[in-house]
């Protein structure tokens, strides 16, 4: 111990502030340690000041932005050589991938959230009385006769009111709740989804005719079972009554969600180019870690394509979707050590399947939405 070097340091760091045992872990600790090697706790003894603890956060500060320039350096000029870079076990320098591309996904769709107008789209939603939002009358199509002469018009609303759709859908409410035991035990006979939605169905009419909006009041009225389905149910009908109310305060609800839906996303897209590349000596992991990079590099081209839009009112998108189209497939070359044409064939390949499971994600997110908004 008498060989380790002796260390000057400032602050609560200097020497005369050493211990020889660890506060945290009570390992013990040479006078040259600045750090505990079991526990990697800071080895000083002195009280905390508000000047060392602003010291410590502001150091921290510095120490992240160096590895976040040198980060953006490397993803934006040497496409495919940071992950090569992260997985040989050159990390200290980088940021982590994972929290690197969860801190871009937050920015970019808050600066989407808080500039979108989609409170507007509530206009469209249903009014008070759970009816969608109309001129006049219940069902209103003047938006969509306007360009159509005035005898066909007549000849179109004649036709639509002979129809009865609203009455017959309001009807419809009326004879459901005319007798529920009958429709409850009509749907205990289906499967379990027509089950669910049957009783849904039967929750939203509640919520239409009688204004009723508390589970026990309901169950109370029309003598229900408390069950779990009952109770699901109810609170499905509950998130579509508010989703129809209004659309627009959904829309961004399930905005703000898409960041944590990305990491269920791109596990599963990992998979597929664990495939791609099955005779390479890569883990699943490594895979894992260039969809990191990439995506993140796809949002640090959204987050640009969005400042210049709302500075220069325009249109830029396309130009950086295909500035991130030729990323991609340089870093697939870089990363993957192939030729043209194999990188090529499974550049196609991996975007088909991109496009499917981002779609498909979007749909699961915004349809499990609808029934827990």
């Amino acid at each position: 111990m008498d060989n380790k070097p002796t260390l000057q340091h400032t602050g609560r760091y200097q020497l005369r502030y050493r211990g020889t045992e660890c506060a945290n872990c009570q390992h013990p600790l040479d006078i040259s340690d600045r750090y505990c090697p079991n526990c990697s706790q800071a080895n000083s003894t002195k009280k905390l000041t508000l000047k060392d603890f602003f010291d410590e956060f502001f150091s921290s500060l510095i120490s992240y932005d160096s590895k976040l320039l040198k980060t953006l350096s490397a993803l934006l000029i040497r496409p495919g050589r940071i992950t090569k870079d992260y997985v040989r076990g050159k990390r200290v320098s980088y940021t982590n991938p994972f929290r690197f591309l969860l801190s871009l996904a937050i920015v970019y769709f808050l600066m989407l959230n808080f500039t979108g107008d989609f409170q507007a789209l509530d206009k469209f939603g249903a009014d008070a009385d759970g009816d969608w939002i109309r001129e006049d009358g219940p069902l209103n199509f003047s938006a969509e006769f306007k360009d159509i002469p005035a005898e066909e018009q007549q000849t179109l609303e004649t036709a639509l009111d002979s129809l009865k759709i609203w009455e017959n859908f309001m009807n419809s409410d009326s004879i459901l709740l005319s007798d529920p035991q009958k429709h409850f035990k009509k749907t205990e006979s289906d499967g379990f989804i027509n089950r669910f939605f049957g009783k849904r169905e039967f929750f939203n009419a509640v919520f239409n005719e009688d204004k009723i909006y508390q589970f026990d009041a309901i169950i109370k009225k029309y003598d229900l079972e408390d069950s779990r389905m009952n109770r699901s149910a109810f609170r499905a009908a509950t998130s579509f009554n508010r989703f129809r109310k209004e659309p627009g305060s959904f829309v961004s609800s399930m905005i703000s969600k898409l960041p944590f839906a990305v990491f269920f996303f791109l596990p599963a897209f990992a998979i597929f180019i664990w495939l791609a590349y099955i005779r390479k000596k890569y883990t699943y992991t490594d895979h894992l870690i260039f969809g990191f990079h990439i995506t993140s590099l796809l949002f640090i081209l959204l987050i640009v394509s969005f400042l210049v839009d709302s500075i220069f009112d325009t249109l830029s998108w396309w130009f950086f979707i295909l500035v991130f189209g030729l990323y991609l497939f340089q870093a697939m070359r870089k990363f993957y050590e192939q030729g043209i044409f194999k990188t090529l064939v499974k550049y196609l390949f991996l975007n088909f399947v991109f496009f499917i499971l981002a779609m498909l994600t979007i749909a699961i997110l915004f349809t499990g939405g609808v029934f827990t908004y």
